[in-house]
């Protein structure tokens, strides 16, 4: 059951929403550019986490947008926005790198493990953790946008959203069958992608390439659980979200949502 405090639940004005479109479109695509050069010393986003950190900026912003129609929809978009660009681009650096490898060109494919530099584990769980740290926000933050709830970022949760019974004309419609149907192909093709990307990693332990299969080596760095949970809350969410409105006066608890 979320927690339910009151938090303001205003839209975005016509001229609020048009300026933050027009902010977060410009640093989406100041990403784009940056990881597309990734390799080269001009961008901003040669490493991975300089890439989460862009990320989590534009992942700040976006839960500020309040789950009230008309602006519950910019909300959801943005938000897939961002699921699809990061979970496409973290296969394209190491976990620990100055420099990410190419074949030759700063957006292509990662080269073969066989020309690349080993990992030490230490260096390697660390980078890991703070990969799994931010994946573990986002998948927070789609349970909050899913079930309509406001962004609290004092504690770092969704919390429930609670209409005036007198505010007749106030409504956060849910994400549509579409937009589920997208993110749950984002995060379960994101899961099979990191989790061949890792095992391409070559991670070295007290100066010998380990040759454990991937749970094991997650498992001697103490983060297989996290790496099995990963998008757990909101896959597990997905299975019974429906067609629902918020009515005035209601939270999401009083919602028949599966």
């Amino acid at each position: 059951m979320g927690r339910t405090i009151s938090l303001p639940f205003r839209p975005l004005t016509s001229r609020q929403e048009r300026n933050l479109m027009t902010y977060l479109d410009d640093h989406f695509l100041q990403i784009t550019r940056n990881f597309k050069k990734r390799a080269e010393t001009s961008s901003t986003l040669r490493t991975l986490h300089a890439y989460l950190e862009a990320s989590r900026h534009l992942l700040k912003i976006i839960l500020q947008i309040p789950p009230v129609d008309p602006s519950t929809s910019l909300r959801t978009a943005y938000l897939l926005r961002l699921t699809g660009d990061v979970l496409s681009s973290i296969t394209g650096y190491r976990l620990t790198s100055e420099s990410p490898p190419t074949n030759g060109q700063a957006d292509g494919p990662i080269a073969s493990t066989a020309n690349l530099d080993s990992i030490p584990l230490p260096l390697a769980r660390s980078a890991l953790q703070d990969l799994l740290d931010f994946l573990d926000d986002l998948d927070q933050a789609w349970v909050a946008v899913l079930q309509g709830q406001v962004w609290d970022p004092s504690s770092g949760a969704g919390v429930d959203l609670v209409v005036p019974i007198d505010s007749s004309n106030v409504k956060s419609t849910p994400p549509s069958q579409t937009d589920v149907a997208r993110l749950r192909s984002l995060l379960i093709g994101g899961q099979s992608a990191i989790e061949e990307w890792l095992s391409e990693e070559r991670l070295t332990r007290g100066g010998e390439e380990e040759e454990d299969d991937l749970s094991a080596t997650l498992e001697r760095m103490g983060l297989l659980d996290e790496f099995d949970e990963l998008f757990s809350k909101t896959l597990d969410f997905l299975g019974g979200l429906g067609g629902v409105i918020v009515e005035p006066g209601s939270t999401v608890e009083d919602m028949d949502i599966g």
